[in-house]
């Protein structure tokens, strides 16, 4: 990759700055959890069991913790790192809830974590062929970022993704004990998983609504939760969506009162329990009304821009 800047009729080279000390990656990383990852600071440096784990953070639309390790170099192990770090989650759940609850303006209890969506984050400025191989488990709960500084101040950040016909990480045999605590805790979901529990009707439905959703901007993201699939703009959970049988429930995350619904068609859900994000609910079985939804997305998305 080659960045250049526009001098005139010139173009003048953009160099990479490298991070002299990780700790500067570390300070600039963490100050920026939200922007770059959608991520809700608990903790720096967080120590427990002779572990010192870089920060701690809560994944707020999954309800799970999430571990971020910073490198400024290349010769780590990825798995046995981030099984030893959801290992040490696993076997110590009270320990993250008192620390979520002595840094954060909230109380959290045992049972509002979904801890099956725990994940470790590896930021660094590259990584080795080795390691991005493994990430290519599909149910790996881990993930790679790389990072980049220039010289004109700008950053660079890529998420290394895995292949979609990756095989699974538990067909793999082993003889360790933390990877069989991570992997009995651990459920990484997917859009297929959703889609397989669904009609051919509705799943026909349901990717109509996406391709629309998708149609709006290039930056918006999808991702597979438990009870959900969420679309991502700006590392923020947009709009939940919910395969069922017979229809397709979504859930649009802003404020009651902020949408113009001039047909009634979405449901006031702020003080009722419901799954996803957001307070509004609309449940479809058929692409009657689906112009008319589309227009309300597209009020979302302007509220969210």
């Amino acid at each position: 990759m080659f960045l250049y800047k526009i001098d005139g009729n010139n173009l003048v080279e953009i160099k990479e700055k490298p991070f002299s000390k990780e700790v500067e990656l570390h300070k600039l990383c963490e100050s920026n959890l939200e922007n770059i990852f959608g991520l809700k600071f608990v903790k720096r440096e967080f120590s427990l069991g002779g572990f010192r784990l870089d920060t701690l953070a809560f994944d707020e639309s999954s309800k799970s913790f999430v571990i971020i390790e910073y490198k400024n170099t290349s010769n780590f192990s990825v798995i046995d790192q981030g099984y030893a770090y959801l290992s040490l989650m696993f076997n110590n759940k009270a320990d993250f809830i008192l620390e979520y609850n002595e840094n954060c303006n909230n109380t959290l209890k045992r049972d509002d974590v979904d801890w099956s969506q725990s994940r470790v984050i590896f930021v660094s400025p590259a990584f080795n062929n080795y390691q991005k191989e493994f990430i290519n488990f599909k149910d790996l709960p881990f993930e790679l970022w790389e990072v980049k500084r220039f010289t004109n101040d700008t950053m660079y950040f890529n998420q290394i993704k895995s292949s979609k016909k990756a095989e699974s990480i538990k067909s793999i045999s082993t003889n360790s004990s933390e990877v069989d605590i991570v992997n009995k805790e651990v459920k990484v979901y997917t859009e297929e998983q959703h889609l397989n529990n669904s009609s051919e009707e509705i799943v026909e439905l349901y990717e109509k609504i996406k391709d629309f959703i998708l149609s709006l901007d290039d930056s918006i993201e999808i991702k597979a939760k438990k009870l959900e699939i969420g679309f991502l703009y700006n590392k923020k959970v947009m709009l939940d969506t919910h395969l069922q049988k017979k229809a397709v429930k979504m859930w649009l995350n802003t404020k009651a009162g902020t949408l113009n619904d001039p047909r009634n068609i979405v449901r006031d859900v702020s003080h009722t329990g419901h799954w996803g994000n957001g307070d509004y609910e609309i449940q479809i079985n058929n692409d009657e009304d689906i112009e008319y939804i589309f227009s309300l997305i597209k009020q979302l998305y302007r509220i969210k821009r």
